[in-house]
């Protein structure tokens, strides 16, 4: 299948942050994969990566988006949890 791809890496200041964001994502690899794109997600220390592999540049476009905005999602909800938790703390 794997005429297109790209890897994404994104980076963080601890690798809790990165196996928290790595762990959310994951869980919609099984539901967004499909015959035309998959992604498979890894982490290791403070670095997640993604490698995405696609059949045509509209799927590996659309995956890409897709993959994006998990991640900042992940990402937000993790500071949401931050500003939470040092509220609680004080």
């Amino acid at each position: 299948m794997a005429a297109h791809g790209a890897t994404l890496e994104f980076e963080y200041d601890e690798p809790a942050r990165a196996r928290l964001v790595a762990e959310s994502v994951a869980l919609e690899v099984g539901e967004i994969d499909d015959d035309r794109s998959q992604t498979t997600i890894d982490s290791e220390g403070a670095i997640v990566s993604l490698e995405i592999e696609a059949a045509d540049p509209v799927a590996l476009r659309a995956a890409l988006n897709t993959w994006f905005s998990l991640v900042d999602v992940a990402e937000r909800t993790a500071d949401v949890g931050d500003q939470v938790r040092s509220r609680s703390e004080t």
